[in-house]
């Protein structure tokens, strides 16, 4: 009924360039999660993100509120609340291989490009002036709609459990944080933090550090390891065979007492860790085939390279290795390492089918690390969250999907990635991310075509007319 004035209205270029600057204000905080003082939980970064975030909602004329810099929120209307819109302000730390700064949001060919163009900022964008279209073209409703703008998702949406701790669910939820059509499953999490303990060690030649990854939910595209005994002259002829099995780029520098090794390899989201190359398991691969004194530093390298191959995304040498119909494979990524002269502490991120249970995953994980001598202080499960693809929330969101884009026999998807709604009663994933592009999620060059923004407002804005009329 009401899509032909959704279509017009976003259809004007003035519109697309309301857009194209909404995004580029909100791309340029580097909302990077930092550390936290009683004024901004999350660091400065996504503090100010949410600050921004907040002032454009007011100039749009939305009510808004912050509540303790966790989240902000913006309000259509004064009726009872019908939907809950839910986006992050926060993002992932740039990496390396940009082409453009990451923070300054640049339109070229039509693309945007920036950290947080489709994850998630672009989206929330959209999600803003969907709910000022339903205004502006006086769309009538009998409920309101809430755009809950968080600021710790990428780091484990405390953001999202304090909003909901002081206020009830909506009846009805959803994210523009994956993909389109809609996502009604999402696997389940295997949450697992292991660490190794020796006393301070004299022999040589062994590995005195490591360090590597920049968040937990991100293929590590970097890793080092510093060796006392061994010169570069020793490590570098082992490189160019793993280089070419793994696509990873070694350096290898002389110091005053040993040499350095710096992996490169390739970020990439957690949830879909084949897509990257993983630099700390590149780097293990490297340092369990050098001539390394016989002692415990040694061992837990080794252990951990036995356990955690290069290539293996599937968690097969963890022993965790499964799959159902109903969501898939199971998937791990070994995404933080520090390694010192006394111990080391990693974790990893691993997505879990529905068929994954604390019995058959989390502590075959943990009895498994044990057996290489590996202490596991953490190894617990999240559930899966599955919303039934018949309900009233997916049939209508199905249905505004298709309205825009002409597509028929929409069907719902699985993900491994777990949004803000993971566990919010029967919320689920609907946007931005059309099917057959290449976003390059978590990666360098992050973009989206603007078109891609403006169908997905023009969807949101159907929903909005849907499911509060």
């Amino acid at each position: 009924m009401y899509k032909e004035k959704i279509d017009a209205y976003f259809d004007d270029p003035a519109r697309r360039q309301e857009l194209i600057r909404t995004v580029s204000r909100l791309v340029g905080v580097k909302s990077v999660k930092g550390e936290a003082t009683p004024e901004a939980p999350f660091g400065p970064g996504p503090r100010a993100a949410l600050d921004e975030a907040l002032k454009i909602c007011d100039e749009l004329g939305f009510a808004t509120r912050d509540y303790d810099h966790y989240v902000g929120l913006a309000d259509l209307n004064d009726k009872e609340t019908q939907l809950h819109i839910l986006g992050h302000l926060d993002v992932v730390p740039e990496g390396m291989g940009w082409d453009t700064d990451p923070y300054t949001c640049v339109e070229k060919d039509g693309m945007l490009y920036g950290r947080g163009v489709i994850d998630d900022k672009g989206p929330v964008a959209a999600a803003m002036l969907a709910m000022k279209a339903v205004r502006d073209l006086g769309i009538p409703l009998s409920r309101n709609v809430k755009l809950i703008m968080g600021t710790d998702e990428e780091s484990g949406s405390s953001d999202i459990r304090y909003y909901y701790s002081k206020e009830p669910y909506a009846p009805q939820s959803f994210t523009p944080d994956a993909n389109f059509p809609l996502i009604n499953v999402e696997k389940g999490h295997l949450m697992c933090r292991f660490e190794g303990h020796w006393e301070k060690e004299t022999v040589s030649p062994r590995a005195t550090g490591l360090t590597g990854g920049v968040r937990g939910n991100v293929v590590p595209p970097e890793a080092t390891v510093t060796i006392v005994g061994l010169k570069a002259a020793d490590t570098a002829g082992l490189c160019p065979a793993i280089e070419a099995r793994s696509g990873a780029k070694f350096t290898c520098t002389d110091t005053a007492d040993g040499v350095s090794i710096h992996c490169v390899g390739k970020n990439a989201h957690a949830a879909f860790p084949e897509e990257g190359i993983n630099a700390i398991c590149a780097l293990l691969e490297l340092v369990a085939a050098l001539p390394l004194a016989d002692c415990a530093s040694t061992k837990a390298l080794k252990a951990l390279h036995e356990l955690f191959p290069f290539g293996d995304t599937r968690g097969k040498a963890l022993g965790i290795a499964m799959a159902d119909e109903v969501s898939g494979e199971l998937t791990v990524n070994l995404g933080l390492m520090t390694m010192e002269e006394t111990g080391f502490h990693a974790s990893i991120d691993s997505r879990s089918p529905v068929c994954a249970t604390e019995e058959n995953c989390a502590q075959v994980a943990k009895a498994n690390l044990e057996a290489h001598g590996i202490e596991v202080p953490v190894a617990g499960m999240m559930p899966s969250h599955i919303v039934e693809s018949d309900s009233p929330l997916v049939k209508t969101l199905l249905g505004c999907y298709e309205a825009v884009t002409g597509e028929r026999g929409a069907k719902p998807l699985i993900t491994g990635g777990g949004t803000y709604v993971h566990n919010i009663p029967g919320g689920v994933a609907f946007g931005c991310e059309f099917p057959g592009f290449d976003y390059k999620m978590h990666s360098a060059n992050e973009l989206v075509p603007v078109d891609h923004l403006v169908k997905s407002a023009k969807i949101f804005a159907l929903a909005i007319a849907e499911l509060c009329k």
